[in-house]
């Protein structure tokens, strides 16, 4: 972690807000704000540039960053089920996606998402462009995998417990049977 609260190798959100420089035609341009998920700041200020350029026709020579915040999980001890919209380019052209993913928190979703972006799809880092993040709730799911670890009486098999028994020897001359 950094001096200013940041680790350096995950992915943080960022708020960015940025603008049109003011000119005496328009002295009070319109301000633009993006949540941006990236490792740094400076990282988060040029991703702001590259899909502000994409929508709208200001670039960093004519425009300015008014504030850059961290935005930071409100309960980061809850998992949550995250819905992700996200558009990549992958080698045969274009693709939007909807992937789930239950995490702690936005950030860890995002960063599950490039995780499964890069191994499941080759899809780099740059190709990955995302749309929205959004918290769900257990009625909203579609997917199975997601579905299956918010049923009701959930329960998890504890296969190979050893157990024990009274007056054995901590210490024994034979081989523990974990199959009872």
């Amino acid at each position: 972690m950094g001096a200013d609260g940041i680790d350096a190798g995950r992915l943080n959100e960022y708020q960015v807000i940025g603008r049109h420089l003011p000119t005496e035609a328009n002295p009070t341009p319109k301000l633009y704000r993006m949540r941006i998920f990236a490792p740094n700041p400076v990282v988060a200020k040029s991703r702001f540039w590259y899909f502000l350029t994409k929508l709208k026709k200001i670039k960093k020579a004519n425009g300015e960053i008014v504030s850059l915040n961290v935005i930071h999980e409100k309960r980061p001890l809850k998992i949550k089920n995250y819905g992700i919209w996200l558009r990549y380019d992958s080698r045969s052209g274009t693709h939007n996606m909807y992937k789930e993913f239950r995490e702690l928190s936005r950030t860890d979703a995002v960063e599950a998402l490039y995780q499964d972006m890069a191994a499941r799809h080759r899809a780099r880092f740059g190709s990955i462009h995302i749309l929205r993040v959004a918290e769900i709730d257990k009625e909203n799911i579609r997917r199975p995998y997601l579905k299956q670890l918010v049923a009701k009486n959930l329960k998890f098999p504890l296969p190979h417990r050893a157990a024990k028994l009274p007056g054995k020897k901590v210490f024994a001359y034979s081989r523990p049977s974990t199959f009872a």
